[in-house]
């Protein structure tokens, strides 16, 4: 097994969009929208330190969909790809904490449909918080030894550049959440 420490920076914003509202319970006759302005902090994911973090499954789920996008053959093994070594070969484990708390992160108000699904009717004015620059060490454990230093390093590239992590990611139609490579450290 090696440790894959990747320091990854923002080449877009990002954006939180953790679901709470079981959590935050509205206050007598408080209408959606209020809820929304008085609660929108709520989205982002906090450590017991007060800190912001990104969850590590956001890494990983970005570097998942882009083996199986990418599809890269092994060489010297027919038609075998990479992708099922990505789903079962490597882990992220840790949360990746960010230098700000709730406080320092800024409200983006965009008209979005109201139960989330692109297409779906009824549009409403919502709130969420947005970073708009951020750099973090994400330790991968890579247990798949047919995954090359290059290989990973080709996959995160594009994991950061097409797929993304966050709200309005590549993946999901958007363009936040796009990062880049700073270095990867192997261990």
């Amino acid at each position: 097994m090696h440790i894959a420490t990747a320091t990854l920076a923002s080449t877009a914003p990002y954006s939180q969009s953790r679901e709470y509202a079981s959590e935050v319970p509205k206050l007598d006759r408080e209408t959606p929208d209020v809820y929304d302005k008085r609660t929108w902090r709520s989205h982002c994911h906090v450590g017991a330190d007060g800190k912001l973090f990104i969850p590590p499954m956001a890494f990983k789920m970005a570097l998942d969909t882009a083996a199986a996008m990418l599809g890269m053959k092994i060489p010297g093994r027919a038609r075998a790809t990479y992708t099922k070594f990505f789903l079962s070969g490597v882990l992220c484990m840790e949360p990746a904490v960010l230098p700000l708390t709730i406080n320092d992160v800024a409200c983006e108000r965009i008209y979005a449909n109201a139960d989330g699904k692109r297409g779906s009717g009824k549009r409403v004015w919502r709130q969420f918080p947005r970073i708009d620059k951020w750099q973090v060490d994400v330790p991968f454990h890579v247990l798949a030894d047919e995954i090359t230093r290059d290989v990973f390093a080709e996959h995160l590239k594009q994991a950061g550049a097409f797929v993304g992590i966050g709200r309005f990611r590549p993946q999901s139609g958007g363009y936040y959440g796009r990062f880049e490579i700073k270095k990867v450290e192997w261990t």
